[in-house]
């Protein structure tokens, strides 16, 4: 398996762990359960973010650029109600 395989594959997994976190922090009964929650939350983005930028850096993570007009377009279909 190739690495940017498995970087695809462990970003799908943290993306699913913050996810389950984000859920458990919402559905916490007690400040300390959602305090827990928070900062497992709080990590796994941060570690998510640093997969998505080391990704990026190598290309394996293309993002598309979108014309301004379009976003001109939904924001004025958002703002219209």
């Amino acid at each position: 398996m190739e690495d940017k395989d498995i970087m695809e594959k462990e970003l799908l997994i943290l993306k699913g762990v913050c996810d389950l976190y984000l859920h458990g922090t919402i559905e916490s009964t007690t400040a300390e359960v959602h305090a827990a929650f928070k900062d497992a939350l709080n990590t796994s983005l941060d570690i998510q973010n640093k997969v998505y930028n080391l990704m990026a850096e190598k290309g394996w993570y293309k993002t598309e650029l979108v014309e301004q007009d379009k976003i001109d377009k939904v924001k004025q279909k958002f703002a219209n109600k």
